[in-house]
């Protein structure tokens, strides 16, 4: 088995396709509605679901992670291009080398940046 993608269903999915089009550029696939960004092996896909309305209640229950050998770096560009930070970048342990950074976008989902374990 392989994970292909996770698709973010949205009342207003193009809100999410232009915040997520600031923080990771132009989409690879946009094709009936549906705009998605390829990183790495995976895929993150925006659309629109008649089931979802408004914001995320609870957006910790499923956090997107995306893998950065640089989560500093990254966390500076993602919030110099309009990402609302949650989380500025935080070390896992104590002595740690793995740093997280914690963002939500416009439905208040949460994504990180993490770097590789």
């Amino acid at each position: 088995m392989n994970f292909n993608s996770i698709m973010i269903g949205s009342e207003d999915p193009k809100r999410l396709v232009d915040y997520y089009t600031k923080i990771l550029g132009k989409p690879a696939m946009s094709e009936g509605g549906y705009d998605g960004w390829q990183i790495g092996s995976g895929w993150i896909t925006i659309g629109p679901h008649d089931e979802v309305k408004g914001k995320n209640a609870t957006p910790g229950r499923l956090i997107l992670n995306i893998e950065s050998e640089d989560v500093k770096g990254d966390f500076e560009k993602f919030r110099a291009a309009g990402a609302k930070v949650v989380r500025e970048p935080y070390n896992v342990g104590e002595e740690s080398p793995y740093w997280i950074a914690t963002f939500a976008d416009p439905d208040d989902n949460y994504f990180q940046l993490m770097s590789p374990m």
